[in-house]
């Protein structure tokens, strides 16, 4: 009887883990696809779709200025360079690279580098490297970032360091 209940009990307890890898490795594809919008939307210039994945609560943290203010103000005077980068008068591209990701069903707590890059076309690009935590909430089925912490300028020897996702 005992060896029945450990092997039913090993069961269970496989049963579960297999199953919380599943819903991890799907969670982790949900968030990159999040990702992947937020670069798309501002590689083609498209304020829609990037206003789209955030809160309309959210807050933005700049830690070089020291200061923190809703999202919205942000998206309001970055509206000019997605219109720019519409219309082919700037290059943009943003990429993420994460150190650390913790999650739930409907939580996200994201730590990393992002990689922002703009200019003229045609010419070289300006990079800068930012420290970066996120925090996203999924509500409707739809992931949004609530609060972004732009921490500190980072190095391209940092983001090297980090694995590409």
């Amino acid at each position: 009887m005992k060896i029945l209940l450990l092997v039913w009990f090993y069961y269970l307890i496989s049963f579960s883990v297999a199953q919380s890898g599943t819903a991890t490795e799907k969670r982790t594809k949900e968030l990159d696809n999040y990702w992947a919008e937020v670069s798309r939307s501002v590689r083609e210039g498209d304020f829609q779709s990037y206003e789209a994945t955030c809160h309309k609560e959210g807050v933005l943290v700049s830690g070089t200025n020291n200061s923190s203010y809703p999202l919205s103000d942000a998206l309001a005077r970055w509206k000019k360079d997605f219109t720019a980068t519409k219309e082919g008068k700037i290059k943009a591209n943003v990429e993420f690279r994460f150190s650390q990701r913790i999650s739930d069903s409907t939580t996200a707590h994201e730590t990393g580098i992002f990689l922002y890059s703009s200019g003229d076309p045609g010419e070289n690009l300006k990079k800068e490297y930012i420290h970066f935590e996120a925090l996203l909430v999924k509500r409707k089925g739809s992931w949004k970032i609530i609060m972004e912490y732009q921490k500190s300028k980072a190095s391209q020897a940092e983001w090297n360091k980090l694995a590409v996702n």
